[in-house]
């Protein structure tokens, strides 16, 4: 049996993508021409469900099913562009998705995905790419960076969520709020709840 490729929908996908990335990505400072090819090689809608796959390349998260969502283009290329990733880095990325592990396999020759921290193993990574936003960071973190490697992970704070940049200090991690940035709150990260009057 042969299969062949609906070549009009694959058509209108790869317009989609240019236009993402000229449109979303260039305009908001994402200009690295490795970051925007690894965009341009990595099909955004292979990593929605069918029914989504219309509006992969739109400008906002895409969601996914049972809470969970795909950031939209802008987020992760603010974060690549952040995390400065080169072919030797060690990447770890702790995700749902394998969108964002798979942009960072086009920048660095090492990369290992995670669904969660608590099923991350390996190490030490010199670059852990968190997909989400975080109320606080594990120090558990801290044992899987490599002494002079950096996390990019979104930052959740009184229902603003910021890009960040955290590196281990002390054998604990520290983040340094980097830019406003649209990124979903991750419950594995969620601070512990506290009671107050």
């Amino acid at each position: 049996m042969t299969v062949v490729e609906d070549r009009p929908a694959a058509d209108e996908m790869l317009v989609a993508r240019r236009a993402m990335i000229d449109s979303q990505l260039r305009v908001s400072g994402v200009n690295s021409p490795a970051i925007l090819n690894a965009f341009n090689a990595v099909p955004r809608e292979d990593f929605v469900p069918a029914e989504r796959r219309a509006v992969a390349y739109i400008d906002r998260a895409v969601p996914l099913g049972g809470g969970r969502s795909l950031s939209p283009a802008l987020t992760y290329g603010q974060m690549l562009e952040a995390a400065q990733t080169g072919r030797e880095d060690n990447v770890l990325v702790i995700s749902p998705n394998g969108y964002l592990a798979a942009l960072a396999a086009q920048l660095a020759d090492s990369v290992t995905r995670a669904e969660s921290l608590a099923s991350a193993q390996g190490g030490p990574y010199s670059l852990i790419l968190i997909d989400g936003a975080a109320e606080v960071l594990p120090d558990s973190l801290a044992g899987l960076l490599a002494n002079d490697g950096r996390i990019v992970t979104g930052i959740a704070d009184r229902g603003v969520t910021r890009l960040a940049m955290a590196r281990k200090a002390l054998g604990k991690v520290v983040a340094t709020p980097l830019a406003e940035a649209d990124f979903a709150v991750l419950a594995e990260f969620a601070a512990p709840k506290t009671w107050s009057f």
